[in-house]
């Protein structure tokens, strides 16, 4: 399982690379994995501002829809357009291209909750 190091997570299994007070924000390899093949994201939110944990947009896989949660608090000020023609970039490299959203913080504080790639390890064992 691939869970790199540089990069900060969270229980629903999202991955956070941290610029500044910009946020980059995609799902795990383990989450596409558990999804299986992604045929659609749904994210219509750009330029609109989230609480922590908030449902963002969604991703929809042959077998199953999962809702997408934000990670920090902030606003969403790009989304991976590519993924509106290729959602299958996603599958094939969730940690570079296949990344969803970019949000500019609110609170750098809440940076201080997120998981380690160790914690998420262990999380999903």
């Amino acid at each position: 399982m691939n869970i790199p190091e540089n990069l900060k997570y969270t229980k629903d299994h999202e991955w956070i690379s941290i610029d500044g007070d910009v946020a980059t924000v995609g799902i795990t390899d383990f989450a596409q994995g558990e999804l299986g093949d992604i045929v659609y994201v749904e994210i219509e939110t750009e330029g609109e501002s989230f609480a922590i944990e908030e449902v963002f947009g969604s991703v929809e896989a042959v077998k199953t829809v999962s809702d997408l949660f934000m990670p920090l608090s902030g606003e969403i000020i790009e989304f991976n357009e590519e993924l509106e023609s290729e959602p299958e970039t996603v599958n094939s490299d969730a940690y570079g291209k296949g990344w969803m959203i970019k949000i500019k913080l609110s609170d750098v504080s809440e940076i201080d909750g997120l998981l380690d790639s160790a914690a998420y390890a262990e999380l999903i064992g």
